[in-house]
């Protein structure tokens, strides 16, 4: 089993043989190899969710399931005598940041328009 950090597709990069993402992570851009995709998969759009690992996006997810993924890292670093903040845990669904959510919202409009 392995940690698989949430990020929400920003934009394709050029070269590498397309295979490379820009991803926000929790308001932090970074660029991902999207290789390890089955090839059905690696048509990403900006707007598109990925479950990362060691740099590599393992797959494609929904927001539901990045809320999800983020609220299980989040309960993992807490220390057992600290209660999960509301929210978090409560539901598959548990939250995604304001400014995450934000940029889904606009990545879904921008794609709607674009269509």
């Amino acid at each position: 089993m392995c940690l698989g950090i949430p990020g929400l597709v920003i934009a394709m990069l050029d070269g590498y043989g397309n295979q490379l993402a820009l991803v926000d992570v929790e308001g932090a851009a970074r660029k991902i190899n999207i290789g390890m995709l089955d090839p059905d998969q690696q048509r990403l759009s900006p707007g598109d969710w990925v479950l990362i690992h060691m740099g590599f996006a393992l797959e494609v997810i929904d927001a539901a399931g990045a809320a999800e993924a983020m609220a299980g890292l989040e309960l993992m670093g807490r220390p057992r005598d600290d209660p999960p903040a509301a929210g978090v845990g409560d539901a598959p669904a548990a939250r995604v940041s304001d400014a995450s959510a934000a940029r889904v919202r606009d990545a879904s409009a921008a794609r709607v328009r674009d269509e």
